[in-house]
C-alpha cells in the first residue's frame, strides 16, 4: 500500500498510545472538515483519505478487542460521514467533540 504517512507507517504509529493515536487522527478529520466547510472538495477528499488510513494503522496495531472494536467503529461511521449517506447522522460538532476528548487526554500524557 502505498501510505501518506510512511514515518508513522513503517511501525512509530503502534509506539503511540490510544489517545495520541486518536489525537493525530482527530487532526486529520479536522482538516478535512475545514476544507468541507470551504467548499474545497479535493482538499477535504485527501484529508479523509489519510484519516481513513490512520485508522488502518490503527486496526492494526490495536492492542485489545475493544480498541479494535473501537476503530472499527469510528472508521465505518467516519467512510459513511464522507463518502456515504451519513445514515448514522454523524455531524461536524460531532467529530470535533469526539476527537477533542482524545486531543486533551494526549496533551496530559495520559
Amino acid at each position: 500500500m502505498n501510505y501518506q504517512h510512511k514515518g508513522l507507517a513503517s511501525g512509530r504509529w503502534e509506539e503511540l498510545s490510544l489517545a495520541e493515536q486518536m489525537a493525530n487522527i482527530g487532526s486529520e478529520v479536522s482538516r478535512a472538515l475545514n476544507w468541507q466547510s470551504k467548499d474545497n472538495k479535493e482538499l477535504s477528499r485527501k484529508a479523509s483519505v489519510r484519516v481513513l488510513e490512520l485508522l488502518d494503522l490503527s486496526l492494526d496495531s490495536a492492542r485489545s478487542f475493544p480498541q479494535r472494536k473501537e476503530f472499527a467503529r469510528v472508521r465505518e461511521a467516519m467512510a459513511d460521514y464522507f463518502y456515504g449517506s451519513n445514515q448514522f447522522a454523524s455531524s461536524e460538532v460531532l467529530w470535533r467533540k469526539y476527537f477533542g476528548h482524545f486531543n486533551y487526554l494526549a496533551r496530559r500524557k495520559f
